[in-house]
Order: structure tokens, then C-alpha cells, then sequence
């Protein structure tokens, strides 16, 4: 800007009838009349008094200023009304002692055309680009008396005009949108009087159509409009980078719809160079604590000279809490504590159960009675005279031992607790009916011990617990009885339905406690016992002989 305004003020320093020169060659058909014009670089060395004077090349005479002459000066341009082919060479303007050169070359037209192909002017326009064609120096006839009009024509040919894309403008052509078709040569004409003879004036310019470069637009690569989680009091960096091809872009952030020089110093530019060559800019824009005033939208703008602008934006917020996890967490761990809970009642039932009867169990029936008389009804097989080994040890010592004593049930054994002379029958049906189990006691099958043939008292019993009042049954075999197929039909089906506890205790001690595991599966198969003694007391072994059995 400054150049140009010093410039400004120089050249009008300078006499108004010096003329800024850019054309150092010139060329005109033969018989036309030309005006050249000093070289600009001898403007740099004019003073405010200059003067200029013309001289053919190699001749020290100065070219005359009388206009009468063909050739002469006139201020400081060289006419020619109207050349010839011997004017072609080169003439020098001296200005205050600067010499500057000029060539002219004097030409005919081709036989066939009114143009020569080889001295043409070029000039350019894009295709599709509006512009127009300039018919180069005839500013140097505008200032004659006699009006310029000038006509065009392409490749000699008249009609121009019938295409409406064409139309004048002052001496220029204006052509609208054009096409590849509108390439080749104009003409432009005019006609000049000089001291009352008309001389033409023409030039011939080769128009070339050129193909646009294709509109480069700004390309931001990031964001694209997306949003990022941040926690607060967390750090982040967003980063905006852009490319224009070879274009510079510039950038900047926006918060809130707005720039503000708050945010100047949390920015920072760059250039980066691609491996293919392209130059990518980028911003970026550094939080060191998110606050909550920091949770929006910035938006990237990006504008460039060539290219146009553009934009895009980030959004800062927030991380949703996965709910997802939640769910999932809130959904296994119900079900792990249930399938924790499966698994430790499934091995450890038992050990429940008589937990919460001796916990629970007198509180809640406290005050209830379901009329039964005994908690348990005792049949077992009797033994043959002349048997070493009895289960009545284990029926009328043992069970009494731990059921009665330790755990404070009451049992009904038949045999011990029946009165003599009492109907077997009626005794059996009368007393399972005030009881809540029934226990039978099995034995393997031997020449002592047999229940192979029912009884009266067998159908009366298991009549009673499967069909009639559906009481529960205990099964207990005294030895692993491997098979059943010898068993009456009633037994096998209450030893599917309701399974069968082996004796394997050996009458000591240990074997006669109420927390062994043999004992504790009786007492889980037993109702709830409402006062249960302590379990805690001495226990002596049991042992009998046979003639204290039958004694007993």
C-alpha cells in the first residue's frame, strides 16, 4: 500500500503527457498507423524538468517533432501514420540521459485471412468465467477529435453479435460464460482520421479458454461435530485442524457463540506439514481444570482468502454413569446371592434347619398343638430266640439314648410302651394316629431278622402312613441292605419316595451323639421338638449283652 501510494505521488511529479509504458514489443500490419510509448523503467530516473527524445538505433539524429513528417515525435510517444515494412527495428527514448528501447515489427496479413497468425496478442479467460477481450493501445487515438468506434469480429467473419453471450464495451468485448467453442481469433478495428485521412487501426488477439482449477475448499478434520466425556476438574485439550490445499487458513476457537480474549491464552496454533505435501493448520484450545462453567459447546471457526470459511464444533460434557454396569451388578448380584444361597442351603440344609428349630422353633409354636400324643411311633422286626445280635439294642436303647434323652422327642416303641393284653391292632392304629412319624427299622435279611412277611401290625402301620393320614415316614436300615428286590412292594415305594438312612455307629460314644451326622439327618427327616433339653450332657457307651435284652 505504501509502494503504491509513493508511486502515485511520483508519477505526478511528472508532466501528464508522460505515460506509463508496459509494452516494450510491439507489432502492427503494414500500412497501419502505431503509437509506442517510452519504457517504464525510465520513470525512476525522471526529474520533474524531463524531456524525451526518440532516436532510430544506431543514429544519433533525433527522430523530428513536425507532424507533417511520417515518422515523428509527439510529446513523448513515436508515431508512425502510417507504417511501412522498413520501419520494423528498434528505437530508443532518452530521458534526461536514461536510454530506453523499443522494437517495432511491421507486418502483412496472410493472403486468405485479414490477420497474421504469427503476430496476435493472447489473452485468457476461464471458462464459464465471465470476462472480456481489450483491444491493446488504443488509448493512444481516444484523445483525437474524431470519435473511436471500434468493431469486432472473429476470424474476419461478421455476425458476431448474433450470439447474445457477446456485447461491446467501451472498446472492449465482453463475453458471457465461455465456452470451449469461443477459443480462436478476434479481430478489433477501428477507424482513425489523422489531419483528414482515415487510417485503420487493428489488432488480432488470440483468445485461449482456460479450465478453472477446481474451487479449493476448507476441509476441517476435527471435530466434526461431535462431543467428548471430560470428568470434572480433569484436564483436556481439544484440538481443531484444518486444510485449504496450499492455502493458509486461519483459526480460531468460540465458546459460548463467542470470541473473547478470555480464551486467547488457552489457545495455541500450529502448521504441520502432510506427507503428501499439503499443509494442515491447526488450534488448539487447553483446559487444565474442567469446571462446570466449561461443559458446552465450542465451536471451531476456519476462514481462508482463497477458500472460504467454514466450521464445526465439539461439545464438552459430561459422562453418563454406565447404567448398563448398574443393571447388570443390580441383576447378578440378586442372583448370586440366591445361587450362594442355593448352594449353602443345598449342603447345608440340614445344619439350617435344626438351627432355626432350636433358634426359632419354640417362640413361633409356643402355645400350638396339633394333638398328637407322641412325636414318633417306633416298628422294627423282631428277633428269633437263639440270636447273638438284636435290633432291639439299637430300638430300645439307642433311639431312646439320643431321640429321647438329647434331643427331648418322645417315641412310642411297640414292645416297650404298649401294655400286656392289648390288642396288637387296635395298639398300632390307635397310636399312629396320635403320632407325627412313623420309624421303621430295617435289617438285612437273615435267619434272625426278617421283613419279608408282612404282619397285621406291618399293614396297619404303613396303611396308616401312606394312604389314610399321610404321615411321614423315617426309613433306617441297621446295615446297607444292597438288594430289594426281596423287599414287600410297600417298603420299596417309601424307600423311593422318602429315602433311607444308614446305621453305621458302633454304639460308642462319638456314635451316640446328637451331632453326628447320622443323627442330625434323623432329627431334620423329625418334626421340631418344642423343648428341646440340652445336647451337652455325658454320654456313656451302650453296650448289651442278649440276656440283658430279653431281661430288659
Amino acid at each position: 500500500m505504501i509502494t503504491a501510494l509513493w508511486l502515485i505521488g511520483w508519477i505526478s511529479l511528472v508532466d501528464s503527457s508522460f505515460r506509463f509504458c508496459l509494452n516494450l514489443d510491439t507489432f502492427v500490419p503494414v500500412g497501419e498507423p502505431r503509437a509506442i510509448c517510452c519504457p517504464r523503467r525510465t520513470l525512476f530516473s525522471v526529474q520533474s524538468n524531463h524531456s524525451v527524445t526518440w532516436y532510430r538505433s544506431g543514429s544519433d539524429i533525433p527522430i523530428t517533432t513536425d507532424s507533417n513528417f511520417r515518422i515523428h515525435q509527439r510529446e513523448d510517444l513515436l508515431w508512425f501514420n502510417p507504417t511501412t515494412i522498413e520501419d520494423s527495428g528498434l528505437y530508443q527514448c532518452v530521458v534526461n540521459s536514461t536510454r530506453a528501447e523499443r522494437k517495432i515489427t511491421v507486418f502483412n496479413n496472410s493472403e486468405d485471412l485479414c490477420f497474421n497468425e504469427n503476430m496476435t496478442y493472447t489473452q485468457k479467460l476461464l471458462l464459464s468465467n465471465s470476462g472480456s477481450l481489450t483491444c491493446p493501445d488504443l488509448s493512444y487515438f481516444k484523445n483525437e477529435s474524431t470519435p473511436l468506434v471500434v468493431q469486432w469480429y472473429k476470424a474476419c467473419s461478421p455476425g458476431l453479435f448474433k450470439d447474445g453471450r457477446f456485447k461491446t464495451f467501451k472498446e472492449g468485448l465482453l463475453i458471457n460464460d465461455p465456452t470451449e467453442n469461443d477459443k480462436g481469433i478476434y479481430i478489433c478495428q477501428a477507424t482513425f482520421t489523422y489531419m483528414g485521412k482515415p487510417y485503420n487501426v487493428s489488432r488480432a488477439i488470440n483468445l485461449i479458454i482456460l479450465v478453472p482449477p477446481p474451487e479449493v475448499r476448507i476441509q476441517i478434520i476435527y471435530p466434526r461435530n461431535n462431543s467428548i466425556k471430560v470428568e470434572p476438574g480433569s484436564s483436556v485439550v481439544m484440538d481443531c485442524n484444518a486444510s485449504a490445499g496450499g492455502n493458509k487458513v486461519f483459526l480460531s476457537w468460540e465458546f459460548g457463540g463467542e470470541y473473547s480474549e478470555t480464551y486467547k491464552d488457552m489457545q495455541s496454533k500450529y502448521m504441520r506439514i502432510l506427507s503428501s505435501g499439503n499443509l494442515t493448520w491447526g488450534v488448539k484450545f487447553n483446559i487444565s481444570e474442567v469446571k462446570n462453567e466449561n461443559y458446552g459447546k465450542y465451536m471451531c471457526a476456519a476462514w481462508s482468502f482463497s477458500s472460504g470459511n467454514s466450521a464445526a464444533y465439539i461439545i464438552l460434557e459430561r459422562p453418563v454413569r454406565n447404567i448398563q454396569a448398574y443393571l447388570i451388578g443390580g441383576l447378578v448380584s440378586p442372583l448370586f446371592i440366591i445361587l450362594t444361597a442355593l448352594v449353602t442351603y443345598r449342603f447345608f440344609r440340614i445344619d439350617i434347619v435344626l438351627w432355626y428349630r432350636a433358634s426359632c422353633q419354640p417362640l413361633l409354636s409356643k402355645g400350638v398343638s396339633d394333638g398328637k400324643l407322641y412325636d414318633a411311633f417306633v416298628f422294627y422286626p423282631q428277633h428269633k430266640e437263639n440270636c447273638a445280635y438284636s435290633s432291639d439294642i439299637f430300638v430300645l436303647k439307642v433311639l431312646p439314648e439320643v431321640l429321647e434323652k438329647q434331643c427331648g422327642y418322645k417315641l412310642f416303641i411297640f414292645g416297650r410302651d404298649d401294655l400286656p393284653g392289648q390288642a396288637v391292632v387296635t395298639v398300632v392304629d390307635e397310636t399312629i394316629k396320635q403320632s407325627r412319624r412313623v420309624i421303621i427299622l430295617l435289617v438285612p435279611d437273615s435267619s434272625c431278622h426278617s421283613l419279608q412277611t408282612l404282619t397285621s401290625e406291618h399293614h396297619i402301620a404303613l396303611y396308616n402312613a401312606l394312604i389314610r393320614d399321610g404321615i411321614k415316614v423315617i426309613l433306617i436300615e441297621l446295615d446297607k441292605i444292597k438288594d430289594y428286590r426281596n423287599m414287600p412292594e410297600s417298603i420299596k415305594y417309601l424307600q423311593q419316595k422318602h429315602g433311607i438312612l444308614t446305621w453305621r455307629g458302633d454304639f460308642s460314644e462319638k456314635s451316640l451323639m446328637a451331632t453326628t451326622k447320622f443323627w442330625k439327618n434323623v432329627r431334620y427327616q423329625m418334626p421340631a421338638s418344642q423343648y428341646p433339653p440340652s445336647l451337652d450332657f455325658p454320654l456313656l457307651p451302650v453296650t448289651f449283652s442278649s440276656s440283658q435284652i430279653s431281661e430288659g
